[in-house]
């Protein structure tokens, strides 16, 4: 079977092999070092590194562009607009949205869920109304639709999971009635790394008439996004996910979606005309970007999109699923290593329990080998529930990590259950 990430490989021809230690060098903080270890930095998805291109456009915004946009009719105003709108056409390319004005600026993927909800969802949800969730949300993906059911009366319906940690696609058929308003799904689970068949969703839910929100904080990292050839009607994202500042993300929408949807908050820049009687607004986006936005940080995010597209994102989606493929085999073979979430579509992303360990113990003890991994429930709650357990240890690859990590990895966690065995 193919991966989505191979289908994105593959349909942009010859994949080129990647210069991992060139790539590397492009990474400052890869050096640090971590007492006697160099830093072996396997959080990714909770957050990744910065490549210099990146840390550069942040400099050179300070040191050279520093103003505020839309409003000022001097240089520097007239830079950092220019600059600011040339980052979201680049983002509306590297998602291939049809229109920059399909781009909105947000604080991160949690900001644009509760954009959604607080504007189409108090627009279309009412009383008795359905919203289909999954069992391995973000807790991003869940709080929102909560406080909307508690404010409208709709109701949440969740759409489970088999032991592999996929979807169960039949049941989810059957949750589609009259009364969905909205599917909003995780294109790929941050814990379980599961990569969800959202084109298959997609096309049963607009078979009914039913819109679909994709969660994509982990998917922008680990293959190319095409918003159009999707269909979904909104993809969300956080910008420190991607290679990018933090502070920044993105919510994509289809433009007659969008237009007819009311503020999401007011203020300066979002506004036609105000007076005490009455307040007119502008179209989008600039309608959902009120007072001043994260000019730097868009800026630099577009720098991170620059930066994947050069080295080639179906390069590095080849590669990273190498890189799977070689920690799940090492990891299998750890005695009382027990990995959570092995579906057959998985980005790199490796959840496990250990034996006899706390996963918190197994951070701590990594830690003091420069390894840096998550530990805890990873904002999913509601997974580690369904699946009986407090949490796990993750390690999650980028495509600066390479098989000699892998290994350091897999001997620490050897060391960790000698320990405790």
């Amino acid at each position: 079977m193919i991966t989505e990430q191979h289908e994105n490989a593959s349909s942009q021809g010859k994949v080129n092999p990647l210069n991992i230690q060139a790539i590397r060098e492009d990474f400052p903080i890869l050096d640090t070092r971590v007492g006697n270890h160099v830093l072996v930095y396997l959080d990714n998805a909770a957050t990744t590194q910065k490549p210099q291109a990146v840390i550069d456009a942040l400099t050179h915004y300070y040191s050279a562009q520093n103003a505020n946009i839309h409003r000022g009719v001097h240089y520097l105003s007239e830079q950092a607009t220019d600059a600011y709108e040339t980052a979201r056409g680049k983002i509306a390319g590297f998602l291939n949205a049809s229109n920059p004005r399909e781009i909105i600026f947000v604080r991160g993927a949690t900001e644009a869920i509760n954009l959604v909800a607080a504007t189409f969802g108090r627009k279309n949800i009412g009383e008795g109304d359905e919203i289909l969730l999954t069992t391995m949300e973000h807790h991003a993906n869940i709080v929102p639709w909560q406080l909307l059911a508690k404010q409208t009366g709709a109701v949440i319906r969740i759409v489970p999971i088999n032991e592999r940690g996929e979807l169960q696609l039949d049941i989810f058929e059957q949750q589609l009635n009259e009364r969905t308003k909205l599917v909003s799904i995780c294109h790929i689970s941050n814990t379980l790394g599961t990569i969800n068949p959202v084109r298959t969703i997609i096309a049963k839910a607009h078979a009914q008439g039913i819109p679909v929100l994709l969660d994509g904080a982990q998917s922008a990292s680990h293959m190319e996004i095409d918003v159009q050839e999707l269909d979904c009607d909104f993809f969300v994202f956080s910008g420190h996910k991607l290679f990018g500042p933090t502070g920044i993300g993105v919510l994509y929408g289809k433009a007659e979606l969008l237009e007819i949807l009311p503020p999401y908050q007011g203020g300066g820049d979002m506004i036609q005309k105000v007076s005490f009687e009455k307040t007119t607004f502008k179209s989008i986006p600039e309608r959902f970007e009120a007072g001043t936005p994260n000019i730097s940080g868009a800026i630099a995010l577009a720098a991170a999109t620059d930066y994947l597209q050069k080295i080639g994102r179906a390069s590095i989606a080849a590669y990273k699923k190498e890189l799977l493929d070689y920690a799940t085999s090492n990891l299998s073979e750890i005695e009382g290593l027990t990995l959570i979430g092995t579906a057959r579509e998985k980005a790199s992303v490796l959840s496990f329990i250990l034996k006899g360990v706390h996963p918190h113990d197994i951070g701590t003890i990594l830690d003091s080998d420069g390894i840096a991994i998550r530990s805890g429930h990873h904002c999913t709650q509601p997974l580690m529930q369904h699946l009986g357990i407090s949490g796990t240890a993750r390690a999650s690859f980028a495509f600066y990590n390479t098989q000699e990590e892998v290994d350091k990895l897999a001997h620490a966690l050897r060391k960790v259950h000698k320990l405790f065995g």
